[in-house]
């Protein structure tokens, strides 16, 4: 079995003006050497996979079909054997 976490932001060229918002909200609150702040998801999935390779396959097939839009977001995964 294995477990990928999955972080899906928006890409450099997109405007994320949540993340505008709190860069702003951080420096009213005296935070003031935060120079950039994106937003976006993190995901946790079990894969009842025993193929890292394949497991590996699959996630990447996950986020390109549904976890992220390819348009304007970016995704980086990492997978790990869960040993229970």
């Amino acid at each position: 079995m294995f477990e990928a976490q999955i972080h899906v932001t928006l890409k450099k060229s997109v405007l994320d003006p949540q993340g505008d918002t709190v860069k702003g909200a951080l420096a009213t609150l005296g935070f003031q050497g935060v120079t950039d702040c994106r937003i976006g998801k993190f995901m946790v999935l079990r894969l009842a996979e025993q193929d890292p390779a394949r497991a590996k396959t699959q996630v990447d097939e996950m986020c390109r079909k549904l976890l992220a839009n390819p348009v304007i977001e970016d995704y980086v995964f990492r997978i790990t054997e869960v040993v229970e």
